[in-house]
């Protein structure tokens, strides 16, 4: 069964057709929109400050979002792909995004709407992350614009997890 915890009496609020993998852990100022999912060992801890994640986004397998005490939440906006192993910390991620497998976007950063975050990047601190480009590396850099086929891919992507998640419902 997955670990929900009130943290401060703030508790996690998430709709009732999201999917939450019985490993997955949710504690404290979490809000999850509709349709979301969030698989196997995730994380999301909002202990130190407010998660807010819109509908129809997908927090996958081993990714850890956080935030900063007093400093930084985190907003996840709609359509949303985190990728395995990704960690979210203190940042403001808009719409129709893919942060990909083990990709880290640290506090303050923007990722605007229709942007792919490259497996296995680091997003430094106050970065702005171009709406319609692919960023990759260590750090992260604006590497070249999202083809019409990544752009389909952040249109659909979140419609598979659904349906991935119905098959567990």
């Amino acid at each position: 069964m997955a670990v929900i915890l009130p943290v401060l009496d703030k508790s996690p609020v998430w709709a009732e057709d999201c999917f939450i993998a019985p490993n997955a852990t949710i504690v404290g100022d979490v809000t999850m929109g509709h349709h979301c999912s969030v698989w196997f060992n995730a994380v999301i801890r909002g202990d130190v400050n407010a998660i807010t994640i819109g509908n129809y986004s997908n927090i996958q397998d081993g990714a850890v979002i956080h935030a900063t005490y007093k400093k930084a939440s985190t907003t996840i906006g709609n359509r949303v792909s985190v990728g395995h192993n990704a960690i979210v910390h203190g940042c403001i991620l808009h719409d129709h995004v893919l942060v990909g497998m083990g990709a880290i976007v640290m506090d303050n950063v923007v990722v605007e709407s229709y942007c792919i975050i490259a497996a296995g990047s680091l997003v430094l601190e106050h970065t702005k992350c171009e709406s319609g480009y692919i960023y990759a590396g260590t750090p992260a850099k604006k590497i070249k614009p999202i083809t019409e086929e990544q752009r389909a891919l952040l249109n659909y992507l979140p419609d598979n997890y659904v349906m991935y998640s119905d098959w567990f419902k």
